[in-house]
Order: structure tokens, then C-alpha cells, then sequence
């Protein structure tokens, strides 16, 4: 494992209800979770996350998703990505990723 990526025992725990709506509600951040969401395989090259923004507030971005609970660092080929931690969302949260979703794709 690159040291880079965080092992999935060492990755914080999803966060309260109230940080997970904190992170999620910059629209940035939304946004790198819908393409997350919306990914075949929930993870994606951090590239692929965003537009216009420079490396360094995309990676501001990224840490404040990983530090509640969202995403996982990963290595997805030769670069650095995130995977969207579905399944810990869901036991933590039920229902708070598909609901953003849904209503997201309503929205267009």
C-alpha cells in the first residue's frame, strides 16, 4: 500500500450528523460526492473530481471530506484518488447519501 493511501482501519470514523451536513454543504464538495456517487466504481483519480480550482483548494476540499468520515484516499492506478465510503455513510447515516443524490438529480 503507497504510504499515501490510509488503511481502512485507520480512516476516521463517519462523522455526526452535523459535520457530515457541514461538509457537504459547500457546493464543491457536494460535487466531488456526486461524481463519487455517480462513478461505476466509487473512486476516481482526485483529477476527475473537480474543475477550476487550483490543486491546492481541491485538497482543502478533500480533507475536509475525509476528516468526516465521506471519503477514503486511495491510490486508483498511478494516481492519487478517493473512494466514497458508501457503506460506512449508510450504517452511520442511513439513507442521508441516496437522499442527496435523488434530490440532486431532481434538481438536473
Amino acid at each position: 500500500m503507497p504510504s499515501w493511501e490510509t488503511p481502512p482501519d485507520q480512516l476516521p470514523p463517519v462523522g455526526s450528523v452535523q459535520k457530515l451536513l457541514r461538509a457537504l454543504a459547500d457546493p464543491v464538495r457536494l460535487e466531488m460526492v456526486r461524481r463519487l456517487a455517480t462513478h461505476p466504481a466509487a473512486e476516481a483519480p482526485c483529477s476527475e473530481l473537480y474543475e477550476a480550482l487550483s490543486k491546492s483548494t481541491a485538497t482543502h476540499h478533500f480533507k475536509i471530506l475525509v476528516e468526516a468520515g465521506v471519503l477514503h484516499p486511495v491510490m486508483v492506478g498511478p494516481s492519487r484518488g478517493h473512494r466514497l465510503r458508501r457503506t460506512a455513510l449508510q450504517k452511520a447515516v442511513p439513507g442521508l447519501l441516496d437522499a442527496l443524490m435523488g434530490a440532486l438529480a431532481r434538481e438536473g
